[in-house]
């Protein structure tokens, strides 16, 4: 039999699904066929989400249901990680201020600052019958076995029943099987030294480190000295706990992968006391996780999408972020290329600046993170290595510089890098390095827009089902998109350079603006936008001694200043 649609997508997890279901969202006239491999439910590792997972399964439609299958609600994460053995906490929103609620609730409020720990068995099989209630063509047990190409076009793929598959648009899902990757015979690049080797089973009955409002918790992330213990909850008495540690310690320990993982979980008297009482499934699994990034992620009609086009490093939990938001932004891609309102290359240029950039960033800052653990005892010569293939001794200034050099601004307008925040990255130094990046705008009160050399170019937001086009500048390798507290910045410091009457500007505005909410919402980012402009060279910063300098802390609500004459 011959199969002909518009879309085929190989793998049904949650990029395929992701993909499948808002090209029937937004195009309900599509003929969108996923072909998965194996039947749902089926164990899959990588379990905990970040809070932009939620705003996508929102629009999917589907985050009631994810909500409905009483997952644990993700407030943050606990580590021993970095200079000092104690653990400390990184949460999406403080757990003092977290509400307990009952559940099911709905996405509202504090529950679009949180994420999901979720069982992949259920979560992906909620995901995969979303998109075929939507009115996907979904094939379970079905096995592409071959991949039929002309040049850089796939003419069609060959299943294992013998049928054929021909579309216009191909999106690859399958995970590292990277089915369409191999057959158009992408190379692969490996932009870190760091290979690891990841072993893990479930548990059930063990406790959860912290109860937080109503099913509410944080993960934890353990090191042993040779690597690191993953522990996350996925419903009230079930918990996947892991082991990663590089493949150069798995080959030189001799031993078998699950007497290391036995031994490491009785390294750690953290992991032991919550262990107690627990019991095996006995579904120990191996895996390597090696990062890569696909030198392409996008042919004439064919996408990658998720880790087919690259994978970080799991300490950062990105992996599921990732494989979302190219499943959303790959069915934006296709439906507006349908549409003819901007040019296919352009529209593939943006994806693949997009997913390669996204990718890299999170590789990037894992080699960060691991360089600044220095609990890793029996790796220090490990992370050494890393360090200095990329120029990186871990000094406060140079550490600091390196991540810079990936850009605090990334494309979604966020102010961080790997996911984390500019305030997160300061106030983790006293665990992760001496880095004490005191604020431009505390010790500097002269702000000068330098846009000298940069591009003025188009850029991708995608929103809606399309893809529309945003202003940035673009110069060395960074990117200034302009919207959001960035355009506020730009409109403020292109009248006004000194922060005693920048504070005054921003203060006369928020005054003028008291009952619109969003406004005072972009205001209340102004500090970040220019601080991040600064570290990124899109603003010079320089101190007049003859003017007083500023303190300013923000809050989600308002913007707040207070003037000293330090």
């Amino acid at each position: 039999m011959r199969i002909e649609c518009d879309v085929a997508i190989i793998g049904g997890g949650p990029a395929g699904s992701t993909a499948g279901c808002l090209l029937k969202k937004y195009a309900p006239s599509l003929d969108v066929h996923i072909f998965e491999r194996e039947r749902f439910p089926r164990e899959h590792v990588g379990e905990s989400q970040l809070p932009p997972i939620s705003k996508i399964l929102y629009e999917m439609g589907c985050w009631d249901k994810v909500e409905a299958a009483n997952f644990p609600i993700k407030i943050g994460a606990t580590y021993k990680w970095g200079r000092r053995p104690e653990l400390w906490d990184f949460e999406f929103i403080q757990s003092e201020a977290f509400i307990a609620e009952a559940r099911p609730a709905q996405y509202t409020g504090q529950r679009t600052l949180t994420a999901f720990q979720v069982d992949r068995s259920i979560y992906d099989k909620i995901l995969l019958d979303h998109a075929e209630e939507f009115g996907c063509n979904v094939s379970q047990e079905t096995k592409v076995v071959r991949v039929h190409r002309d040049g850089d076009r796939v003419e069609g793929l060959e299943l294992e029943s013998g049928d054929t598959v021909s579309a216009r648009h191909y999106v690859d899902a399958t995970g590292h099987s990277g089915l369409i990757r191999r057959a158009m015979e992408v190379a692969s690049n490996y932009p870190t030294t760091l290979q690891n080797i990841a072993m893990w089973d479930y548990w059930q009955n063990a406790d959860w480190a912290v109860e937080i409002g109503v099913g509410g918790t944080r993960v934890q992330v353990i090191s042993v000295g040779y690597g690191w213990i993953w522990f996350i909850p996925l419903g009230p008495t079930r918990t996947s706990v892991g082991l990663v540690m590089p493949a150069e310690h798995f080959k030189k320990a001799g031993r078998k992968p699950d007497e290391l993982y036995r031994k490491a979980l009785q390294a750690d008297p953290h992991i032991v006391d919550l262990m107690k009482n627990a019991a095996s499934e006995n579904l120990f699994q191996t895996t390597k996780d090696w990062s890569f990034l696909a030198e392409r992620q996008v042919g004439e009609n064919w996408f990658l999408a998720g880790e087919s086009g690259g994978f970080a490093d799991p300490i950062l939990a990105a992996g599921m972020t990732m494989a979302h938001m190219a499943g959303k932004e790959v069915a934006c891609t296709i439906i507006e290329m349908d549409r003819g309102m901007h040019s296919s290359g352009w529209l593939k240029e943006q994806y693949q600046l997009r997913q390669a950039h996204r990718i890299n960033d999170h590789i990037r800052f894992a080699d960060y993170w691991y360089t600044a653990n220095s609990q890793f005892k029996e790796l220090q010569t490990f992370t050494a290595q890393i360090a200095k293939d990329a120029g990186l001794d871990l000094t406060p200034e140079k550490a600091w510089a390196w991540l810079a050099q990936g850009g605090f601004i990334d494309e979604d307008l966020a102010f961080g890098t790997g996911g984390f925040t500019l305030q997160f990255l300061k106030s983790s130094g006293e665990f992760l390095t001496e880095i004490k990046a005191e604020s431009p705008l505390e010790r500097c009160n002269v702000f000068k827009l330098d846009l000298e050399g940069a591009d003025k170019k188009d850029r991708a937001k995608y929103a809606k089902g399309g893809v529309g086009k945003s202003e940035c500048y673009l110069r060395s390798g960074k990117v200034l998109p302009v919207g959001d507290a960035v355009s506020l910045v730009l409109q403020v410091l292109k009248v006004e350079t000194r922060l005693p009457q920048i504070v005054e500007i921003c203060t006369q505005e928020a005054n003028r603006n008291r009952v619109n909410r969003p406004f005072l919402d972009i205001l209340s980012r102004f500090p970040r936008a220019l601080e991040a402009m600064v570290y990124d060279g899109w603003v010079k910063a320089t101190h007049d001694p003859s003017m007083p300098l500023v303190q300013f802390r923000d809050s989600p609500s308002t913007l707040r200043w207070n003037q000293s004459s330090h």
